[in-house]
């Protein structure tokens, strides 16, 4: 028995490796698209969506099938409990590129407007984080998954400062109301994403301690 859960655990860890990297690549495409206002590298990125709900569901019946055939305790418990949640939230983190990627079509539509300076910073950061996170996952790492948990401050600081730009653009430039909106919006998905990495963080913690940490302040 103990060589069969073995497998099947070593079995989903490539499987969330998997769709950890093809999440990744999604993000690192959308905020590219965005950044260079690439319409056909943003229209590539919605055609993959699928790709990556069906992995997730994958990754969900592998978890349940361990659940209940070999019925896990200790360490391979925490680690296919952790595996479930970690799967929601990359699939999320999935949504979130697509939604980017619809905003780099829309902005094409309602004509040009400069980006904020800090978008870079966010996506960069951001970008970072689910790198780590990823990382974090696949090698078991809680020091490197609280070190994701620190960085989610700078994302947040970006988008209060590109919030109170498009804010001041749009009294400056109201016939750009819409294409900031659109910005606005494409600045919220990213801070989004990077709290679902932080999210993943806290669950690798989880995973190797056995410390829930979500809702708790860093230390």
């Amino acid at each position: 028995m103990t060589r069969h859960i073995e497998r099947q655990i070593g079995n989903l860890k490539e499987k969330i490796r998997r769709v950890g990297t093809v999440v990744e690549e999604a993000i690192s495409k959308s905020i590219s698209a965005v950044i260079n206002r690439d319409v056909q590298l943003a229209q590539r990125v919605l055609a993959n969506d699928e790709a990556i709900d069906r992995m997730e569901v994958e990754v969900e019946e592998e978890c349940l099938k361990i659940l209940a055939l070999y019925q896990p305790v200790a360490a391979d418990l925490r680690f296919v409990v952790a595996v479930l949640k970690i799967n929601n939230d990359l699939e999320r983190m999935g949504d979130l590129a697509k939604n980017i990627a619809k905003r780099v079509a829309q902005l094409e539509g309602v004509g040009p407007v400069d980006l904020p300076p800090e978008i870079r910073t966010m996506a960069m950061q951001a970008e970072e984080m689910v790198r780590e996170c990823l990382a974090a996952v696949i090698d078991g790492d809680p020091v490197l998954a609280r070190r994701i948990r620190e960085q989610d401050d700078v994302v947040d600081e970006a988008r209060q400062k590109v919030r109170k730009r498009i804010l001041a653009g749009i009294k400056e430039h109201p016939e750009n109301v819409e294409a900031l909106l659109r910005v606005n919006s494409i600045t919220k998905h990213i801070e989004r994403i990077a709290d679902m990495a932080t999210n993943v963080a806290e669950d690798v913690i989880y995973m190797v301690e056995g410390d829930i940490v979500r809702h708790r302040p860093e230390e």
